[in-house]
């Protein structure tokens, strides 16, 4: 199953400093990690950001899914990442270890680079980036995270190879863009104002996104996606009324708080959207 996340750039709004940013930040990473997510897609919501905007947000996210043995290499010092010592760890599964044909160690790198003829630099924790061919069946871009099989330290042997790695990936575009995907699947707007999510519907609707996959759609605190989207509330259910969402939910019916902050609704929707038959 494919999931994707995504969520405004205005996500830190309500933060009173970088510091508590970025701990926000590090819940939002938890909860697309505990729940498998593949993509966390980053949208703007300009007139909802502050001091702390889209750049910010996506820095941040970028080095929290960037395995920790590859941090300090490949971001070095930047203002984005002052407190990112108050992140949560992720435990992403590592990929290291041989596997019995001896044909090498599996780890992640970090795209640097995207050069011609399908060569990129990859930075994977050698001495040095390194620079070697992607898979004609692969399209990588600059930051991505790929598996990397390593035969030799000394001399560097190495290649990229067409394989899922473990965590998220993070980019930063149109919301309309990133619904379009093909590999998309069920796209869901969360929202008090949708339909509520009942055990009743909640079999079928899981069944359908396993079979599928899901694009889950979120806003930011005080800031709802009827909001964002500048749409009237009577009409953001209504499916063909929203940019391209299948259907507007609202993954928590009886909440208790005027507003439910961005993680805490991540993980309250997440939770049943990947229940497995």
């Amino acid at each position: 199953m494919t999931l994707t996340v995504l969520v405004p750039s205005s996500l830190v709004r309500e933060a009173e400093d970088k510091r508590e940013a970025t701990r926000k930040l590090g819940y939002v990473a938890r909860a697309a990690t505990v729940f498998r997510a593949n993509r966390l897609v980053v949208f703007p919501d300009r007139e909802g950001e502050r001091r702390l905007g889209g750049e910010f947000v996506e820095t941040v996210l970028r080095y929290a899914a960037t395995p920790p043995d590859l941090r300090k290499e490949v971001w070095g010092r930047r203002d984005e990442l002052e407190y990112v010592g108050v992140l949560p760890p992720l435990r992403v599964p590592s990929m290291t270890g041989s596997e019995s044909n001896g044909s090498g160690s599996l780890t992640q790198g970090i795209v640097t680079e995207v050069g011609p003829d399908g060569r990129v630099r990859v930075n994977c924790g050698l001495q040095h980036p390194v620079s070697l061919f992607a898979p004609p069946s692969m399209e990588v871009e600059e930051g991505e995270r790929v598996a990397i099989r390593i035969s030799s330290r000394e001399p560097v042997r190495a290649r990229i190879v067409d394989r899922p790695v473990p965590g998220f990936d993070v980019s930063r575009t149109d919301l309309e863009e990133a619904l379009d995907r093909a590999d998309s699947g069920v796209a869901i707007a969360t929202s008090r104002f949708g339909e509520a999510l009942t055990t009743t519907r909640l079999p079928d609707l899981a069944a359908r996104i396993e079979r599928e996959g899901a694009t889950v759609a979120f806003g930011s605190p005080g800031r709802g996606l009827p909001a964002i989207l500048d749409i009237d509330v009577e009409d953001a259910v209504e499916p063909a009324d929203g940019p391209g969402f299948d259907l507007w939910l609202n993954t928590i019916p009886q909440q208790g708080s005027e507003v439910v902050r961005t993680e805490e609704a991540m993980f309250a929707s997440l939770a049943p959207l990947t229940l497995t038959e």
